[in-house]
């Protein structure tokens, strides 16, 4: 079951502030990155988002969803591709909604489907 990483905010008394990079989404092997604000300095976090097997996900900090911090020798790293993989999703989004658009037949028939349903609701 996925564990949506904004909601990881554990151990409280060190996480201040939370931003999920790239979040793989519900989907069979998901996992996050995260830029956090740890006792106050900013770290890069990477977590897995849970399965069947485990709905906090990995790692666990006493039962509660945690975030591994990385090391600042690999975190840089880790977070460009992290930004690299997001832009690529958003672009094939994006290009998805355009195909959408330019696709004149069906967006009439859509049209058509949610003016019908304008006139249920009287």
């Amino acid at each position: 079951m996925y564990h949506d990483p904004k909601t990881v905010l554990s151990p409280k008394a060190r996480v201040k502030s939370l931003e999920v990079v790239y979040d793989a989404g519900p989907v069979p092997g998901s996992w996050s990155v995260a830029k956090i604000e740890w006792d106050g300095s900013p770290i890069v976090g990477i977590r897995w988002n849970g399965d069947e097997n485990s709905t906090k996900g990995l790692p666990q900090a006493r039962g509660n969803p945690a975030w591994f911090i990385l090391p600042q020798d690999i975190a840089h790293a880790v977070l460009e591709k992290a930004r690299e993989l997001k832009r690529k999703e958003d672009e094939s989004l994006l290009e998805g909604y355009r195909q959408m658009a330019a696709d004149q037949e069906h967006e009439a028939e859509a049209e058509e489907w949610t003016e019908g349903l304008i006139g249920d609701a009287y």
